[in-house]
């Protein structure tokens, strides 16, 4: 038997004016997609911004609905939505922002294991990192690739 160790390396940010132009950008396109969110059933909006190769920035938002699992995280209509406007272009970075009542929570929000799947597919597609910046209203995490945030991805097809 041989014990191994999965090291993960992030920066930490008090403010988005710590960080550079590019995320500060990114950052604040997700805080406004929050509100494009629909959460009759939590109550709890998610944002998420998702910068191309070709500098655009494609935005998303979480939607419930009452035939749970029916709805979709911010993360994943992000991407869907960024893939079909941009086939051709590549994922350079994603942005995720939620809370309550247009509040950032306290906690920054960490997307689910399907989402970063998801992620993991579209930054293996480009053969690029895609960095992935976690907010709430105290702190930012930011990843500079999706294998930071899902160690042993899975890629056996």
């Amino acid at each position: 038997m041989t014990n191994r160790e999965i090291h993960i390396t992030y920066q930490e940010y008090k403010s988005v004016e710590e960080m550079n132009p590019e995320d500060r950008e990114l950052a604040a396109e997700a805080v406004k997609a929050m509100q494009g969110a629909y959460a009759p059933y939590s109550h709890f909006h998610v944002g998420a911004a998702v910068r191309m190769s070709n500098g655009q920035i494609v935005r998303g938002a979480n939607q419930e609905n009452a035939a749970f699992p029916s709805g979709l995280c911010a993360e994943r209509t992000a991407m869907f939505s960024a893939s079909a406007r941009y086939p051709d272009k590549d994922m350079l970075g994603i942005a995720i922002a939620g809370g309550v009542m247009g509040r950032l929570a306290k906690e920054p929000v960490t997307p689910c294991g399907a989402c970063r799947q998801v992620m993991a597919q579209y930054q293996a597609k480009s053969g690029k990192p895609m960095s992935v910046i976690m907010m709430s209203a105290d702190r930012i995490l930011k990843f500079e690739k999706v294998d930071d945030i899902l160690p042993l991805i899975f890629n056996s097809i």
